[in-house]
């Protein structure tokens, strides 16, 4: 039996049986699959498990019940978002920790997206080699209406995949796109119906798995190498550099009344007052 909220990985069994396929799949029931800490950890650890898989020719992940992953659970914030000290541990331990993963990891990844895909589903997604979308995903990462701005090595990796001008509309304006609009914007790579979006991705997983593993990891290396931003290398971003030069911490926000004001209008189901 699933539990209610999980990162689980397993064997994919399609036409050509288990032919390296590895389905990962995030599980938050009744919150869209919104990434809870202990689901960031086991994304993690996950892939650090399908790099170390020699049979693993090819990752294809998704939302369980008809969404990606709707952003990050909420009902946990409060725990820790107003502390410095705990809003950098969330941020760049348990996020980027899973993030980094996936980013790391040699084998092909194949997105399955329907439903919602948005903050940190954006973030998954742009970890992905392959991004294939149900016509009705919607996308986008609304968190100026919760009054925090987006960790800065997890705006790099949003802004890079998605472009900058869709990352300020999706972070400035809290805009949202679907997933025609994201086709025509280069972050999918198909569009299919919704009826047809399983078939689609997972036979678009086994053809990739068909196809020869070490050229994969390899051709992944390189592109790594090639396209590289400075956060993804091991380098922080302006912002992270300024704070070890000295300048503003980028989580000195997290006891602000903004930041309170917006996870608690949002809990409380009621509008944020800025």
């Amino acid at each position: 039996m699933a539990t209610a909220t999980e990162v689980v990985a397993a064997r994919a069994a399609g036409e050509a049986g288990d032919a390296g396929v590895v389905r990962v799949t995030v599980r938050n029931s009744g919150r869209l699959n919104a990434m809870s800490r202990p689901m960031w950890r086991q994304l993690r650890s996950v892939f650090l498990a399908i790099q170390q898989d020699a049979r693993a020719r090819c990752v294809l992940i998704e939302g369980a019940g008809g969404a990606f992953c709707a952003g990050g659970d909420i009902s946990e914030y409060p725990a820790f978002r107003f502390d410095p000290a705990a809003l950098r541990d969330f941020h760049e331990n348990d996020v980027w920790g899973a993030l980094q993963a996936m980013l790391d990891c040699d084998v092909p990844i194949v997105a399955r997206i329907d439903g919602a895909c948005m903050g940190a589903g954006v973030e998954i997604a742009s970890c992905c080699d392959i991004r294939i979308a149900a016509t009705g995903a919607r996308f986008g990462a609304p968190i100026a209406r919760l009054g925090f701005p987006m960790a800065p090595r997890e705006a790099q990796l949003v802004a890079g995949a998605v472009g900058e001008l869709t990352a300020r509309q999706m972070l400035l304006e809290a805009a949202t796109f679907t997933a025609p609009e994201m086709l025509a914007r280069g972050f999918l790579s198909r569009v299919v119906p919704d009826d047809r979006l399983e078939a689609e991705a997972l036979g678009t997983a086994l053809r990739v798995a068909t196809l020869a593993p070490q050229a994969a990891r390899l051709n992944k290396q390189t592109l790594r190498a090639l396209k590289m931003p400075p956060a993804l290398d091991g380098k922080a971003p302006k912002a992270i550099e300024n704070e070890a030069k000295g300048a503003a911490d980028p989580y000195a926000y997290a006891p602000s009344a903004e930041h309170r004001e917006g996870i608690t209008a949002f809990l409380a189901k009621r509008p944020p007052v800025f």
